[in-house]
């Protein structure tokens, strides 16, 4: 038996009332926890960077989105923290308590900053206060967007909401068929130019931001299977933008790119991850559900290279930070690998619990979040 348990990389939730929860590793169910993780081996730091400052946040045990705005931070922590900081130092630019528990967090636009508590209230604050909270109809997983002065949320149950983000003022609500199953985990919610880009399913949509009309659809994945757990498609966060492209995961199906311009596809691969990706203008990256650590080249989908030097150790999403690409590990470890060959750049420690959100990068800044609550940075050297 491993020595600290894998994290499920995916639950289930039957909105909006019964739950049902679905360890899904390596793409069954069962046996996986069973194998050893790959040990680490020693690094050589070929890539330089330094711890250069830690602070607290409270555990985490929800589906965390650490946000980049500017210079600043925004992340959350189950227990009700709510904290934007200074990523070049750490020091609380502001923090709040909402003494009720978060399920969904952090969206921000650099000043309004959005969470939803599992009371299934979307909350909206501002320099550390309450601007407003509305309750809603379905759980949510997903972190809220906030952009052009309204917050949308993507709930478990296949709706998207709008609110005006000053007054709370519900705008509009897209709702879609529900889904027998939908993941416990961030999905997609973004915007390119004035198109405001949800996972709905296995499938993109584009909606008017402006009063949440459908403007196109592109598949990435389909059902699959007899029953509701086979046949269970979603979209996952994090998600790769460049321009008017944004390349998604669809969990343990595929990945793809769509034109978020045209709402046109431009090609799928079969791919069994559970976690997002992120890439640059040539290539996409992304852990298979075994920790296998892949390359996609951006213009067609075709690997680029793999790597199988960290295994089982239940990976977060990754991060590109210069010429390297940053993931989390469930024994607290950033591991820094080569963009050309996935190679071991560096290892970076933190409190020895596991990474409970893909590391972001603020500035010069690479943040990183554990679900003991420990925040990181580190600085390039």
């Amino acid at each position: 038996m491993i020595s600290k348990p894998l994290r499920p990389l995916a639950m289930a939730v039957r909105a909006p009332l019964a739950i049902i929860i679905v360890a899904i590793l390596s793409g069954c169910f069962g046996g996986v926890a069973k194998i050893q993780p790959t040990e680490l081996q020693p690094v050589t730091a070929l890539v330089g960077a330094r711890q250069s400052w830690t602070t607290r946040i409270g555990p985490v045990n929800f589906p965390l989105d650490v946000n980049v705005s500017g210079p600043s931070v925004a992340v959350a922590g189950s227990d009700g923290i709510v904290a934007v900081l200074d990523a070049q130092t750490g020091r609380d630019i502001w923090r709040v308590a909402l003494d009720t528990p978060i399920s969904a967090g952090v969206g921000s636009d650099g000043k309004v900053v959005a969470v939803v508590t599992k009371a299934n209230e979307v909350v909206a604050l501002q320099d550390g206060r309450e601007l407003w909270r509305q309750k809603l109809g379905a759980q949510v997983f997903t972190a809220p967007f906030v952009a052009g002065a309204r917050v949308f949320v993507l709930a478990a149950d296949r709706s998207v909401n709008a609110f005006d983000g000053q007054t709370g003022r519900k705008l509009w609500a897209q709702q879609r068929p529900s889904e027998p199953l939908v993941l416990r985990q961030s999905g997609v919610l973004l915007a390119v130019g004035d198109t405001l880009v949800v996972g709905l399913a296995g499938r993109l949509v584009g909606l008017n931001p402006a009063n949440g009309s459908i403007r196109w659809e592109a598949p990435i994945a389909s059902p699959r299977g007899i029953n509701d757990v086979e046949r269970l498609v979603d979209l996952v966060g994090r998600v790769s933008r460049q321009a008017d492209t944004v390349c998604v995961r669809a969990f343990q199906a595929s990945i793809g790119c769509v034109d978020a311009a045209r709402g046109s596809l431009l090609w799928t691969k079969p791919a069994h991850g559970a976690q997002g990706i992120h890439g640059d203008d040539r290539l996409l990256f992304g852990t298979e559900a075994d920790g296998t650590v892949m390359a996609w080249r951006r213009s067609d989908g075709e690997r680029a290279w793999s790597t199988d030097h960290l295994r089982y150790r239940s990976l977060t999403a990754p991060m590109v930070i210069g010429r390297s690409v940053a993931m989390g590990d469930f024994a607290g470890f950033i591991h820094l690998l080569s963009r050309e060959d996935g190679s071991l750049l560096n290892r970076l420690p933190t409190d020895g619990s596991a990474i409970a959100a893909a590391p972001v990068l603020a500035g010069r800044t690479l943040v990183a979040v554990t679900h003991n609550g420990g925040v990181y940075g580190f600085q390039p050297e």
